[in-house]
């Protein structure tokens, strides 16, 4: 019967010649180097199979360091380079959805095999399969180190493409110009950030790494490959920043024109109490039902104060006028 580790276990092993894609059985399948030519990939779904992860390391007489190494899943990212093995441990972004999660994958390589380990179902690495598969290219005549090279390369480009698809730089910058400061208007556009930050955070990580595979010396394993994938890494973590400080230059641009707007309402508001405070001043004066008021008496009376506001705002006028506030 069956365990759970098997069942969610895939192992493809080829050679220039031949392959096959089954799934994982202890009693087939347990042996990492086959002891030829042939390169072995086990895919392994899940964190929480220790006895079966004890199992494999002592099977294969890997280093028992891995088992310490194996038991921490928020371990971020790191490479440790052991006697004849590498471990990689990588926090990388899920992308498949709309919302970004992240999950933490675990590498075992040598030289004639990679054994990777996710925490969550799902991958992006079908297109690495049908190219063994089919035989495209040069994979199944190189060793495990370049098998790395192409899991890591696919990880990059999920992440400009997502991204790409994901952040719309262009649409974003232009709502913020023409967009009123409402509050789910600025929810958006802080959820835009730390959709932002997440990929930069994610793309840090994965650079972290790529330098210290160049950097690394494991029997049978060619860092070459990886000056590459620090181009490519570079490259997306220059257009994040660009984007960062251009949404939060907008960002400023935004408030700033929010801010000239409102001046202007103040300002206009400002001019007309001004001309009207004297108004109501003077039409205050004469609005009181004292009796000893002689101008009540006069018969143009109301046409003389009428005129008289007619003046204060035409000079009041002419001095914001002379003073250019408006």
């Amino acid at each position: 019967m069956q365990t759970e580790f098997e069942k969610n276990t895939w192992v493809i092993n080829y050679t220039s010649d031949n392959f096959y894609n089954r799934q994982f059985a202890f009693g087939e399948d347990l042996a990492l180097s086959k002891g030829d030519k042939s390169i072995t990939w086990i895919n392994t779904y899940g964190l929480e199979y220790m006895d079966e992860f004890r199992q494999m390391v002592n099977g294969n007489e890997l280093d028992d360091f891995l088992l310490r190494l194996l038991l921490n899943q928020k371990m971020g990212n790191k490479v440790i380079q052991l006697e004849e093995q590498l471990f990689v441990a990588a926090r990388i972004v899920k992308t498949e959805h709309h919302n970004l999660e992240s999950e933490q994958m675990f590498f075992v390589v040598a030289k004639d095999f990679v054994w990777c380990i996710q925490e969550k179902w799902g991958d992006h690495f079908d297109w690495i399969r049908h190219r063994i598969f089919e035989n495209k290219g040069i994979i199944r005549k190189k060793k495990a180190d370049y098998l790395l090279f192409f899991i890591l390369e696919t990880l990059i480009s999920n992440y400009k493409e997502k991204y790409e698809e994901s952040v719309l730089m262009d649409s974003t910058l232009d709502a913020i110009v023409k967009e009123e400061p409402t509050p789910e208007f600025m929810f958006e556009v802080e959820n835009k950030k730390a959709m932002i930050n997440e990929f930069k955070r994610a793309s840090h990580g994965l650079r972290d790494i790529i330098i210290k595979l160049e950097r690394v010396e494991v029997k049978g394993f060619h860092t070459k490959y990886f000056s590459e994938l620090r181009e490519q890494i570079n490259g997306l973590i220059n257009d994040i920043d660009s984007d960062i400080l251009e949404l939060e230059s907008q960002i400023n641009l935004f408030f700033s024109i929010q801010g000239h707007r409102l001046n202007e309402v103040m300002k206009t508001l400002t001019i007309f109490s001004v001309i009207f405070i004297p108004l109501t001043f003077m039409a205050g004066i004469y609005g009181m039902n004292f009796t000893n008021m002689p101008e009540l008496q006069w018969p143009y009376g109301y046409f003389i104060l009428l005129g008289l506001m007619l003046v204060v705002t035409i000079i009041s006028i002419i001095i914001f006028k002379r003073k250019k506030w408006f």
